[in-house]
């Protein structure tokens, strides 16, 4: 989102964002006086929970908190606009109090469809949930008060119009990097740059030496992200690499992102350590700017994607943000969008278990070309931007190109 309002406001245009301001947004969009920002305030922490008897109970109180704030932004606070867009999921309570807005403003509405917000509380409650019915019956009923439809997979864009048997234009608008996202070419610079980060702490000789993998994931620590399937790769790894294949090189797998199952799994993972199970393996977590998080990924060895896609037509932008930089993937490929992203055996690889996630990683930093084969394609997809794909789609709708 901050993306479209980066691109509205380089053509001249006036934008007000409205979201959570848990993090900060992007350098680009605070110092732009063509955008503004209006937080919208979040729910109390007592309405969270993971018990899916307390959720039904809490679910509602929840929601209707949301409406309130999001129904004061839209109708009180923001002066009409031309258009509304609106990113999906989440699709509760948002698309009904949107539609309703737009409606008395005469604001046309435009949704973002970047998943479907059913499939994600299907992952929580159950594909056979009452509220998981309810909620496709909403999506599919509130969808259709918009003007136009953008979404992130041409996979997508089909079920929208078969299954949500959409009639006004659905537009393919595949994520593209921001310009911060960019390879890094000189070995030495990149390796200049890992030496400053706290997270590769004991590792700068190794680093200048060339004899540990930097390998990348970042992660939302949630239900569609099964984090342990990287842990056990690691795992194969390390048994692997202190046996029968001592030759293969240390990896330092640095985590970004946070969420509900973090700690979780930082408990697992010392445990591991404190049983001596992750020889020539070590995973550090770190929470980095945008600058220093494009960098980083430049930087690495290898990116890891462990989406696994609740809906089968959605694709993890920080695969996108990765080819942006030039970097190589690794990623979960069980599901019909993935081929729309990676070229397997030219930019990345796909994966279905911790199996075959553990041999990608022994091939690819054993002592042949793959690896680098894999780096110059991830760089050629990094000359695909954001402007290229943004401009005659959304700017030609939008009327501003």
């Amino acid at each position: 989102m901050q993306y479209h309002a980066l691109s509205i406001a380089k053509h001249g245009g006036e934008v007000v964002i409205i979201g959570y301001n848990e993090s900060d947004p992007h350098p680009d969009i605070v110092s732009n006086p063509n955008i503004s920002i209006v937080p919208l305030h979040p729910h109390p922490a007592l309405l969270q929970t993971s018990n899916k008897l307390l959720f039904t109970i809490y679910g509602p109180l929840k929601v209707l908190f949301q409406i309130a704030c999001i129904w004061k932004c839209l109708a009180y606070t923001t002066k009409p606009s031309r258009w509304l867009l609106v990113q999906n999921p989440p699709s509760i309570p948002t698309l009904a109090v949107a539609s309703l807005v737009c409606l008395l403003r005469q604001t046309r509405l435009i949704i973002d469809w970047h998943n479907f917000g059913y499939s994600i509380l299907a992952l929580k409650l159950g594909q056979t949930h009452p509220l998981v019915k309810m909620s496709t019956w909403y999506e599919k009923v509130f969808c259709k008060s918009a003007s136009a439809h953008f979404c992130v997979t041409n996979a997508m864009a089909s079920v929208l119009k078969k299954d949500f048997n959409l009639r006004t234009p659905v537009l393919p608008l595949h994520d593209r990097p921001a310009s911060h996202f960019h390879p890094i070419l000189d070995a030495n610079t990149r390796t200049d740059f890992l030496t400053t980060l706290p997270e590769t702490k004991g590792f700068h000789s190794s680093l200048k030496a060339g004899s540990v993998r930097v390998l990348v994931s970042s992660t939302s620590w949630t239900a569609d992200e099964d984090f342990s399937v990287l842990i056990d790769a690691l795992l194969r790894y390390s048994k692997l690499a202190t046996t029968v294949q001592p030759h293969l090189p240390e990896v330092l797998a640095i985590i970004t992102g946070k969420g509900p199952q973090k700690e979780m799994y930082l408990k697992k993972i010392a445990a591991l350590e404190k049983s001596s199970k992750l020889q020539k393996v070590t995973i550090r977590t770190a929470w980095l700017s945008v600058p220093e998080y494009a960098q980083l990924l430049a930087s690495a060895s290898l990116g890891v994607s462990l989406h696994t896609s609740s809906s089968g037509v959605d694709l993890p932008m920080k695969v996108v943000d990765m080819f942006g930089a030039g970097l190589p993937v690794v990623g979960w490929d069980r599901f019909e969008a993935w081929p729309e992203l990676v070229t397997e055996g030219v930019n990345g690889l796909g994966f279905g278990s911790s199996e075959e996630l553990a041999e990608h990683l022994v091939d690819l930093f054993g002592e042949n070309d793959k690896l680098e084969s894999l780096r110059l394609g991830a760089q050629k997809e990094s000359s695909r931007r954001w402007d290229d794909e943004w401009n005659p789609i959304a700017g030609s709708l939008i009327g501003l190109t």
